[in-house]
């Protein structure tokens, strides 16, 4: 079927007169000139959806060909919420990280790292070496390894690269490629000089707790309850969980954080109209005072910019608290919904 998408594009296009589903479609780059052709001179809308698991060819042939022809949605893997509507959700946040989000793991009941180590190993031999001339596999899968214990920290190029053995300029192109794939996402410091004394190094999150595990080498769920990185992989999955539903709205990301060089952090920083809406991130079951600190210092530097306060954290209890809302891991998809649509305070 390639040979003859590739051979004879126009011949191929029409066998679908009403339309097709192209997976994969990067690998048949001649398509996208023939589909411009297609779409000029039949006006229905939706007639082809194009879809592949490695964006750059992907997205060089709409722009080049398609531009303002298409509409893109950056599909992620399978929100809290989407589990809880089809009654597949963890019981618990444990079980969740072990498990991951990926839909071959809930949809086909896969256990999780014999999926997880088959997607790496599929995802190295596949898409990277099209995309970047890995010559040592090995560094390759270390250097994801060491993403992964950094998931939730600020990126330092410079420390990653030294760790992996490899120059600065390679850690940046393989971040790039694993941004590119959706594995990983750069959060970006907000740009507003709250104070002069700000860290403008992005933080590096894992779209997927349950890749981070794997690659972390957690054996079980019950390793997770005290595992030293249990607060990141908390941090990890509440920023993409946050990322999805502005992805499943056909939204972009307005997510950033703030951090000062004395230490004073919020975790999330969500920008709506002319507000900054707050959001702390902490994995704890039971609510300490402590978990308020960064948002008192940011109110108080923001004082006009900030809008309703929140804490989302690893317990059960919903809480209306005077500097902040606190919100239980369960329900997280009432925090994404009401900042992401508008209706936060």
């Amino acid at each position: 079927m390639r040979d003859f998408a590739s051979s004879d594009p126009r011949g191929f296009l029409n066998q679908y007169p009403d339309g097709a589903i192209l997976d994969e479609i990067q690998r048949c780059p001649d398509l996208f000139s023939y589909l411009q052709s297609r779409l000029d001179e039949d006006n229905r809308m939706g007639l082809f959806i194009l879809t592949g698991s490695q964006q750059f060819g992907l997205i060089s042939g709409i722009s080049q060909s398609l531009a303002g022809r298409v509409a893109k949605v950056s599909l992620l893997p399978f929100s809290l919420h989407e589990l809880q509507e089809a009654k597949k959700a963890p019981k618990t946040i444990e079980d969740l990280f072990f498990k991951g989000l990926y839909p071959p793991i809930h949809d086909r009941g896969l256990e999780p790292h014999i999926w997880y180590s088959n997607y790496v190993g599929t995802y190295l031999e596949r898409d990277v070496r099209q995309i970047i001339n890995v010559r040592d596999v090995s560094t390759f899968q270390h250097f994801i390894r060491m993403c992964a214990a950094r998931t939730g920290q600020l990126l330092k190029l410079s420390a990653l690269a030294s760790d992996c053995g490899i120059t600065h300029n390679t850690a940046k192109a393989w971040i790039s490629v694993l941004e590119a794939s959706y594995i990983v996402h750069l959060l970006q410091p907000h740009h507003k000089n709250f104070n002069k004394r700000l860290i403008k190094s992005p933080k590096l999150y894992f779209y997927d707790p349950g890749l981070a595990v794997r690659l972390l080498n957690v054996q079980s769920a019950d390793q997770l309850t005290t595992h030293p990185a249990r607060g990141q992989l908390f941090e990890t999955w509440v920023v993409s969980e946050l990322l999805k539903f502005r992805f499943n709205n056909g939204l972009s990301s307005n997510l950033y954080f703030w951090r000062d060089s004395v230490g004073y952090e919020v975790d999330i920083l969500i920008e709506q109209a002319d507000k900054l809406l707050p959001v702390e991130i902490k994995s704890g079951q039971t609510v300490a005072a402590d978990f308020f600190d960064g948002l008192k210092k940011f109110q108080k530097l923001a004082s006009g910019s900030v809008g309703q306060a929140t804490l989302i954290y690893g317990g059960a209890q919903e809480q209306k608290r005077e500097i902040a809302n606190v919100v239980p891991w369960r329900k997280i998809h009432d925090l994404s919904s009401s900042v992401t649509l508008g209706m936060a305070d």
